[in-house]
């Protein structure tokens, strides 16, 4: 606390105090308490001033007293002279800095500061289908023909929603990014990423999915990453079978990646 009268001592406080505050400003939870702070240093700034004014008048006024180290009384009053005009000259200054503060509290205060954005969880992508080979040129012939929409229409056929979530959490098919190659096509729509390559012949679906890092699986099968030919393909299916439709009698697996 501030004494009031004895000007070493609140010197030594005001310091410290300054310390303090130059180490609490790196970091503001709430932008608009640079407002009050402002209004603080503004005030601040101004006694400031009335300090250096104070200390060139005791220079001034105590010159008589003013020795230097071989005793030389002209010498020290000569001192004085040059330490007082030296501090108005820093009082002088500081109207400058008061002025450049005053005008940038008016304009903060002109600012309406709302709540720092909301940071949504960081989604992951689910394994949905790898196809290569014919499975893989029938959707590219459908790409080609019909375009990438009609292509992600059919291969969402293959997302059983949780228990596809479940498969991939299970089988590691949990990625930071879809997987994808230099020369893939990567084509995004509707919450779902297609990616193709007719020179190598594969194409695969992945769905973003924002909860799974906070569904019950073991942290060691997530994988960020992983080369086409770690996915489990789907099995190839003959001509006079309808490919986009499962069978009824096929096991719940048939025809999915995972």
């Amino acid at each position: 606390m501030p004494t009031f009268q004895n000007p070493t001592a609140d010197a030594a406080e005001a310091s410290e105090a300054l310390r303090g505050l130059a180490h609490a400003t790196r970091v503001f939870e709430d932008p608009a308490d640079t407002y009050a702070v402002l209004g603080d240093l503004l005030s601040g700034v101004r006694s400031l001033r009335q300090v250096l004014d104070q200390l060139a008048t005791v220079h001034v006024s105590n010159q008589v007293r003013a020795y230097d180290d071989a005793g030389n009384q002209g010498a020290g009053a000569s001192h004085a002279l040059t330490a007082a005009a030296d501090l108005r000259q820093a009082a002088a200054l500081l109207d400058g800095v008061h002025d450049q503060v005053d005008a940038a509290m008016g304009v903060s205060g002109r600012i309406a500061w709302r709540p720092a954005p909301s940071t949504p969880a960081p989604a992951r992508w689910v394994g949905i289908v790898f196809l290569q080979g014919q499975d893989a040129d029938k959707v590219l012939a459908i790409i080609d023909r019909d375009g990438t929409d009609a292509a992600i229409e059919h291969l969402t056929g293959f997302d059983r929603g949780d228990e596809t979530t479940q498969a991939a959490l299970v089988n590691g098919y949990i990625y930071d990014e879809p997987p994808t190659g230099p020369l893939d096509r990567v084509i995004e729509q509707g919450g779902y990423v297609l990616t193709y390559n007719h020179d190598h012949g594969h194409v695969s679906l992945h769905r973003t999915h924002p909860e799974v890092r906070e569904l019950d699986t073991p942290p060691a099968k997530a994988k960020t990453a992983a080369p086409p030919r770690a996915r489990r393909t789907v099995p190839s299916v003959e001509e006079d079978e309808d490919w986009f439709v499962p069978s009824q009698a096929s096991s719940p697996s048939r025809g999915r990646a995972l």
